[in-house]
């Protein structure tokens, strides 16, 4: 790893696991160390699908509580813009506070907001809600590798355990999209956040009896005015890329927000500099492996939250399904997923990480320009479920060893600061891609109908477009990677 200055020393920096959890090697594991995967995965699964699960509802929710056509977009908005925005801060959180307390916290708290969501009687009540689930998903969703990291020694044990991880986290918006549809149709939009209740009942007592702090005797140290920062940062970069659906990429609105958020980002990049106890230390990034997967991160965040909610309007909008119906068309898409992490998890540890990142992008990158091929009158076999195994297949396969790669030889005290990255890598480019997306596949329909083209032929166009910019961004990763990684190979003892 790079240099190790400006630390902060509120956390045992031992190379070992917690005491009675895996050993040397991740050989020999306790009865805890699976109830500790099984909190880690049930709370990534809860985090997962609240990103995904209100889009086909938006409809039932519009009609029951009122939302003007313009305000409904928050609704999902209100959750990305806070979970995007609070990442860092949430990552570090469990560094600093202690990961038994953060994920605790954080269950009780995406519960009281869930309840509160499910009996919204207005709009601005169902609005904050949202938020709040954004705020308690920005401290789980970092929580869950950096529990797995200092739990599970580097070896076997933990490649299974990031590969668990990896593939509900991959599947989760997936299932998030079919439950949308079920909860919807059978019992009500309101289930679609009452459903989180249920889940976080079996969550919260398995984290309370089995995560496990490492003992401090230091105070913690936050870094404030970094916390300041980095948040009003993201946070400006969320908001300026969301708010494009009303305010174009070239106005002078846009441009200022983006602006600042450029500004902000670059005050806390010098902040973090002087800092004897920084947000994020920013000599992490010298090592390739962190810095590449959190590239990769946003590359294939950009690509797959787009995909999905391009999808799930392609099945709506042009194959006329219902939410039941365009849910259960994704559950090829979570099958793929989890096919593709359970190979990855096999083979990151004996061939060349190289070649299943790369092969996975590649894989990835095929399914999006097959989906690009799809119109008005294509079959749900032959324009969607074969697209969304081929894709699907490439982002477990990528992403479990991608997630591997930059958590691999990441020092215990900043588990937290490397799953926050690549979390907040992934969640800023899921927001990042769906506007620009959103504005490629508005722009191609318009561009169609220009033509003389029917409205479903030309919706079908424009997604198709926004489709191949999906494609062109899992290469894009892949290329990096195939440049990089014989590189990292050349020095990874220097940088382990």
């Amino acid at each position: 790893m790079g240099d190790s200055g400006g630390l902060s020393p509120t956390r045992d920096t031992a190379p070992g696991p917690l005491p009675g959890t895996t050993g040397a090697g991740g050989r020999g594991p306790s009865a805890r160390t699976g109830l500790v995967l099984a909190a880690v995965c049930l709370s990534q699964l809860i985090v997962a699908l609240d990103i995904s699960v209100v889009n086909v509802a938006l409809p039932a929710i519009s009609r029951d509580l009122g939302f003007s056509a313009g305000s409904l977009a928050w609704v999902v908005n209100a959750y990305t813009l806070v979970f995007g925005g609070l990442l860092l801060l949430g990552g570090r959180l469990a560094d600093l506070f202690g990961h038994r307390r953060t994920m605790i916290a954080g269950l009780l708290l995406f519960g009281i907001a869930s309840l509160l969501g499910g009996f919204a009687q207005t709009p601005g009540q169902l609005i904050a809600a949202r938020a709040g689930q954004g705020l308690a998903g920005a401290v789980l969703a970092p929580i869950g590798l950096t529990v797995i990291m200092v739990t599970f020694a580097e070896g076997p044990a933990r490649t299974k355990a990031v590969g668990t991880w990896a593939t509900v986290a991959g599947s989760g918006s997936a299932l998030g999209v079919l439950a949308g549809g079920l909860l919807t149709d059978l019992l009500g939009w309101r289930w679609v956040m009452l459903i989180n209740v249920p889940l976080i009942a079996v969550a919260l007592p398995i984290a309370m009896a089995a995560v496990r702090d490492r003992p401090s005797h230091e105070r913690p140290r936050l870094d404030i005015l970094g916390a300041v920062l980095g948040t009003a940062s993201m946070t400006a970069l969320v908001y300026g890329v969301l708010s494009t659906d009303r305010h174009p990429w070239g106005s002078a609105r846009t441009l200022s927000v983006l602006g600042l958020a450029v500004l902000l980002g670059l005050a806390f990049t010098l902040w973090e500099r002087r800092s004897s106890a920084p947000l994020v230390r920013l000599g992490i990034l010298r090592s390739r492996t962190v810095w590449l997967s959190n590239v990769n991160s946003l590359l294939v965040g950009a690509a797959m939250v787009s995909g999905f909610y391009l999808a799930s309007l392609y099945l709506q909008d042009v194959l006329r399904y219902s939410p039941l119906e365009a849910g259960f068309a994704f559950l090829p898409f979570c099958f793929g997923a989890i096919g593709g992490s359970v190979a990855g998890m096999r083979l990151v540890k004996t061939v060349d990480r190289r070649l299943l990142i790369v092969g996975g992008l590649l894989l990835l990158a095929a399914g999006m320009a097959w989906f690009s091929l799809a119109d008005a009158s294509s079959t749900l076999i032959g324009g969607f479920f074969g697209p969304s195994l081929v894709a699907s297949v490439g982002m477990g396969l990528s992403m479990v060893t991608n997630t591997y790669m930059g958590t691999s030889g990441v020092a215990h005290h900043e588990a937290g600061l490397a799953s926050g990255l690549l979390n907040a890598g992934r969640q800023c480019g899921g927001s990042i891609g769906l506007a620009v997306l959103a504005t490629v596949a508005a722009a191609a329909t318009r561009a169609a109908e220009g033509t003389g083209a029917g409205a479903r032929e030309a919706l079908a166009a424009g997604y198709g477009r926004a489709f191949l910019v999906t494609a062109a961004l899992a290469l894009a990763a892949a290329a990096l990677t195939s440049v990089a990684l014989p590189r990292l190979r050349a020095t990874a003892a220097q940088e382990a």
